[in-house]
């Protein structure tokens, strides 16, 4: 027996998906929604069927088995929520979804509530993606803008390495004395005095 067959070594690597980001996204997205719908489903079973056990006092959950999802999204709520989910850059996916997850936790909505979260998400995301375009396009503005020269804060300011503006005691006695070679290692920068 050959052992060429199970190894397939000869094979082409499997391609990635050919799949576009928008449509990566929207399938990341679309499933997070729904698999924290199946959660809120169940964690909303929970605590009614905690209710019952202290309203009866007797414990059949041993014997129930596991309902079926009784909610979904209707069709245009469904659409109108994809629409949104292919608007957002897939850098802000990974941020949705946590976002979405912490208002979860801190909320523990009911399931009819989730979709409407979600949304509420959706549009922060797009908000933050919009201002974000909108510094990036000033900044952009901002670096392409023509710069002064270097000849223009030439003119409005003199280099002189030998001056000194700091007062000493002894001030009188140096007004006469020629000021010395090179006294410090960077020049000093003056504006010009107005006359």
């Amino acid at each position: 027996m050959s052992l060429i067959s199970w190894l397939r070594w000869n094979e082409a690597p499997s391609r990635l998906s050919s799949r576009s980001p928008a449509e990566m996204v929207l399938e990341t997205l679309m499933m997070e929604l729904t698999g924290q719908m199946r959660e809120a489903e169940r964690q909303q079973r929970e605590r009614s069927t905690a209710v019952r056990k202290v309203c009866t006092g007797v414990d059949y959950s041993w014997l129930a088995s596991t309902p079926r999802p009784t909610y979904d999204l209707s069709p245009s709520e469904r659409l109108q929520l994809e629409d949104v989910c292919v608007k957002i850059h897939p850098s802000y996916c990974g941020p949705a979804i946590l976002r979405f997850r912490q208002l979860l936790a801190e909320q523990e909505p009911e399931v009819q509530e989730v979709s409407q979260i979600f949304r509420s998400v959706l549009q922060e995301v797009l908000e933050r993606m919009k201002q974000e375009e909108e510094a990036h396009k000033l900044t952009r503005q901002w670096s392409l803008r023509p710069r002064g020269s270097l000849a223009t804060f030439k003119t409005r300011a003199r280099i002189s390495p030998f001056a000194s503006d700091i007062r000493t005691i002894s001030e009188d006695v140096e007004r006469d004395v020629p000021p010395p070679l090179r006294s410090w290692s960077m020049p000093e920068f003056r504006a010009p005095k107005a006359n």
